[in-house]
């Protein structure tokens, strides 16, 4: 297993595209399923989670190729309903298609799934969804066999917004009678994004991208093209980068309404932020300010994904910085080797308090997630020193061309074997 070599103190300048968002793509590939034609999907990035993704649409018997960053899946012939228990446990999202199966077949068999450690993160809520629809769903040897025979619309309350439930209910009902109205629904852009494809194979959904989303069940759906929205948290990655080494980026291909409170956190340090239709520039201060407080919360709220990357940028700053995480209980993984580089955080449970240093130093740290591993990234970066980031497969699951695109920015990171 190879580890990723950054030499840091070099601020970051130039521009950066944004590549295809990571938790919208793999919805909406599960969502190929649904119906049989052949689907392209544009601006998809290479990335592991994408790979896994790929290998589970052909495991159900679909064709997929790539040409670029386009995908074309071919769903057309009969698919199984059959997802092996070693693919589902290399990604926490592939729950997803227990709804986008039981769809398609009306049953299907799946384990459960797995993903970065962050704590429990329960499949209750998309089981309960499920049920409402009327699908049967029960455990047996570690698998969740379903199947539905009738589904009917009908009005599902989740007790918290989560994202999975949110999207495996639509995807179930699109292909329910009547209508399905889902209440406390999820908001984030990756849901909206996800409406628009299906609704581009002919289905009916009103709201997305606020907590109350309608489907009108339709029963005649066909293949479809769609453009995937550019990644959120990427972006949200190198203005942390170019934050850490008092670098100026310019960051393209993105929606900045996507990224409000993390930019209001970001002015708040101190950094000058210009807003276009589709890029943003950050130019940063010499040292960063801290704030007083970061709480993490569904969007359009600070979202989790960044968390940890704030965790690495303000370790390096002037003053204290309170940050509570509402959505995972271990987020907080990466404190540990953040505080290997002379950070001076201290961690409480689900808050953590961050007392700004000076400076950083190298040191040979591990990633244990995804986004802990571009943490650590942000922190090496402007650290003084050698950085060795050991286990990066982590970081390949969510960033496409990662060490290139900053090496353009000016960095000195490479691959190592």
């Amino acid at each position: 297993m190879g580890k990723i070599v950054i030499r840091g103190g070099k601020p970051l300048f130039g521009e950066v595209t944004i590549h295809g968002a990571k938790n919208a793509v793999l919805p909406i590939l599960a969502a190929t399923v649904v119906v049989g034609g052949v689907h392209i999907i544009e601006n998809c990035p290479e990335l592991s989670d994408v790979s896994t993704t790929v290998e589970i649409l052909k495991e159900l018997g679909a064709k997929v190729t790539r040409c670029g960053d386009k995908l074309t899946i071919d769903t057309t012939c009969e698919l199984s309903h059959y997802i092996p228990e070693k693919l589902m446990r290399k990604l926490r999202s592939s729950i997803i298609f227990m709804g986008a199966v039981l769809a398609r077949n009306k049953k299907a068999k799946i384990s459960s799934p797995g993903g970065c450690e962050l704590g429990p993160r329960p499949i209750d809520l998309h089981i309960k969804a499920l049920r409402e629809l009327g699908a049967k769903i029960t455990e047996e040897h570690g698998y969740l066999v379903c199947s539905a025979d009738s589904l009917l619309g009908k009005e599902i309350h989740l007790d918290i917004p989560s994202v999975g439930a949110t999207e495996n209910a639509m995807l179930l009902a699109v292909a329910a009678e009547g209508t399905t109205v889902i209440q406390n629904a999820a908001r984030e852009p990756e849901i909206e994004d996800l409406a628009l494809f299906l609704n581009k194979m002919g289905a009916k959904i009103l709201g997305a991208g606020t907590s109350t989303v309608t489907v009108v069940g339709r029963k005649k759906l066909t293949a479809a093209q769609h453009r995937v929205m550019p990644d959120r948290i990427v972006a949200a990655t190198y203005l942390c980068a170019a934050a850490a080494t008092g670098g100026e980026i310019i960051v393209r291909d993105v929606c900045p309404e996507h990224l409000s409170a993390v930019l209001a956190v970001l002015s708040d340090c101190g950094c000058m932020i210009q807003k276009g239709s589709n890029y943003i520039r950050l130019c940063a201060p010499k040292t960063l300010l801290s704030v007083s407080s970061i709480k993490t919360m569904p969007y359009p709220g600070f979202p989790t994904d960044a968390q940890s990357l704030f965790l690495a940028m303000l370790s390096k700053s002037k003053g204290t910085t309170i940050i509570s995480e509402t959505i995972f209980e271990s987020r907080f993984c990466v404190a540990a080797e953040l505080c290997r580089m002379g950070a001076k955080i201290s961690v409480d449970s689900r808050v953590a308090v961050v007392q700004g240093v000076d400076s950083l130093y190298g040191a040979c740290v591990s990633a244990a997630d995804l986004r802990g591993g571009a943490a650590l990234v942000v922190a090496a970066l402007g650290a003084s020193g050698k950085t060795e980031i050991n286990s990066p497969h982590y970081i390949y699951r969510g960033y496409e061309n990662f060490e290139e695109n900053l090496k353009t920015l000016g960095a000195d990171i490479a691959y190592e074997e």
